[in-house]
């Protein structure tokens, strides 16, 4: 099964855009908001921290994921959602055998979906890896669930006897 969350990218953009259109607005129009505290540099500063902390989130969250499973292996991708054509900054890459395999578990906060991979290495000890997939789609990761669910089953089978 190979599926990915590429179709994500124009709304991470238009979150963007939206962001600088919001950050331009409020410079424009800071005048009107120098009620909410009686100092004005204390209202500019709480202002600008809000956006750096948006824009900060977004920039979290917003991580094109791969997940590839034909074949004999596996290949999970991670890596950054707006510049990944030009850069290839922020990726994270797994590949491993099916058989190594030993568990997976998706993990859901508040803001934040993450997949957790426990790979077994050439020592027989289990390595953890992390994913975002908060931006992949319920039903995508329905689909991931169900392949990784088979290939821990057959793990398990194949250890058992």
């Amino acid at each position: 099964m190979r599926t990915s969350n590429a179709k994500v990218r124009n709304i991470i953009i238009s979150i963007y855009f939206i962001l600088i259109v919001i950050a331009i607005i409020l410079s424009t129009v800071f005048s009107a908001f120098k009620d909410i505290t009686g100092n004005p540099m204390l209202t500019f500063f709480l202002f600008l921290f809000c956006f750096v902390s948006l824009f900060f989130i977004v920039h979290w969250i917003s991580k094109y994921f791969e997940y590839d499973s034909d074949g004999m292996k596996v290949v999970v991708i991670n890596r950054g959602l707006l510049l990944s054509d030009y850069l290839n900054y922020r990726e994270y890459k797994v590949e491993f055998e099916k058989h190594k395999l030993v568990s997976y578990k998706f993990r859901n906060f508040l803001i934040y979906k993450g997949l957790r991979l426990g790979i077994k290495n050439n020592n027989g000890k289990v390595k953890y890896v992390y994913f975002n997939v908060t931006l992949v789609s319920r039903k995508k990761r329905k689909y991931i669930r169900q392949s990784l669910r088979k290939m821990v089953r057959i793990n398990r089978k194949k250890d058992n006897s």
